[in-house]
């Protein structure tokens, strides 16, 4: 019957109904370290793989989260997904299970801080390589393929220049090179965006922004086939300690009853700022796939059934304009995250994407001066009145 609802009654009702005994609606925490079983013939069948969908220690997961991770792999119509401790969980993981001592992994240059970081200094660690390449250019990812590569990782947009990718296009050459296609889907979630349905195989989370939507867990999915959920489950997560915890699994799921809702309401509102800026003399350039100035305006029309909610765009007169307008909003708070209810603003350069050397930023598509928006769920005219405050303070000097 799920396969038939559309995408706000999975995201209510997939994997959840009341409980047999007490008849609550909500799921239950389950926080539970160890489960005891009725023999030992019985306990070795769950260590083994005998018996599916069972738990035996809380390291490989709970019944808690192993209902957010049905929900989760319901939305974004894979056979299966993980559950793990952060975003950045979710990305070493992915990666770490095609990629051993040796191996190669093509990146788009437009990635996040984190992800860069991971691959930077850690990677290497493990004896993997990797090269960063502008990911729209056919010709760049092919020259870029290696006999070792093992996979290719993108994600679209990107954070923070919402730069796209066509996912179809590139799915066509991971599948002509026999090589998987890891994609970031944080910015979109699976209301916008399924990269499954049209050439992914797996898809990660930041579990932390829209699909908690709240503020308050740090969590990250991993979705897939179910071989290959299950090999990072007992082979990754559970060996590395990467579990997600039992409350945050059921704080996802109470977020996630209200994603469409919320995350429609993050696009209307991230369209009007994004019309507003692009009208103001104080601003040089507006980053928003929903604006028909952005140049990949028609590829978004093609693979996003909505625009997002970041909006990214540079102020006239560099980094310390830039830092000055920042510092002049009043509801719009300075954060590092995103996806949340409140507005929350960054410069990426100096925060999130830190990690990058400066001298670096632009080939990875990211100017000095460029400033993330992530709309929350104000009332619109509220963030402008901000906006325009703020920008009423630089207008004497530019």
């Amino acid at each position: 019957m799920t396969k038939k609802w559309n995408f706000n009654t999975k995201a209510v009702h997939s994997a959840q109904t009341p409980d047999p005994e007490t008849r609550a609606i909500s799921e239950a925490i389950v926080p539970a370290v160890a489960y005891s079983f009725e023999s030992a013939e019985a306990a070795a069948g769950v260590v083994n793989g005998a018996e599916e969908d069972s738990v035996y220690y809380g390291r490989y997961g709970n019944p808690t989260s192993h209902t957010v991770e049905k929900k989760i792999a319901a939305l974004e119509g894979s056979e299966d997904a993980l559950g793990v401790s952060s975003g950045m969980a979710a990305i070493s993981i992915a990666m770490l299970a095609f990629l051993e001592h040796g191996d190669h992994v093509v990146v788009t240059k437009d990635v996040y801080g984190g992800t860069h970081k991971f691959l930077t200094s850690l990677a290497p660690r493990f004896g993997i390589e990797y090269s960063f390449v502008d990911c729209n250019t056919a010709g760049e990812i092919e020259k870029a393929i290696k006999p070792n590569t093992k996979a290719l990782y993108i994600e679209t947009p990107s954070n923070p220049s919402l730069t796209l990718v066509d996912i179809e296009a590139v799915g066509k050459i991971a599948d002509e090179h026999n090589i998987p296609l890891i994609i970031d889907n944080t910015f979109m979630t699976p209301y916008l965006q399924r990269p499954l349905e049209i050439g992914a195989d797996v898809v990660v989370h930041s579990a932390t922004k829209y699909l908690n939507g709240h503020g308050d867990v740090i969590a990250g999915f991993i979705c897939g086939d179910k071989e290959t959920i299950d090999h990072m489950r007992q082979n990754l997560m559970g060996d590395l300690g990467q579990n997600l915890n039992a409350w945050e699994s059921y704080m996802i799921l109470r977020g996630l009853k209200t994603l469409g809702l919320r995350v429609e309401r993050h696009c209307q509102n991230a369209m009007e700022i994004a019309e507003f800026l692009e009208k103001q003399p104080e601003i040089e350039n507006v980053y928003y796939p929903g604006l028909p100035s952005h140049p990949q305006h028609e590829l978004a029309l093609k693979q996003m059934h909505g625009m997002g909610g970041i909006v990214s765009f540079e102020v006239k007169g560099g980094v310390e304009a830039g830092k000055q307008f920042i510092n002049a909003l009043e509801l719009a708070m300075i954060s590092f995250s995103l996806g949340d209810p409140e507005t929350l603003v960054q410069h990426p350069a100096s925060m999130t994407h830190s990690s990058i050397p400066e001298e670096e930023l632009a080939d990875f598509g990211i100017p000095k001066g460029l400033i993330r928006l992530s709309l929350g769920l104000e009332d619109a005219e509220d963030i402008i009145q901000d906006l325009q405050q703020a920008l009423q303070t630089l207008s004497v000097k530019i």
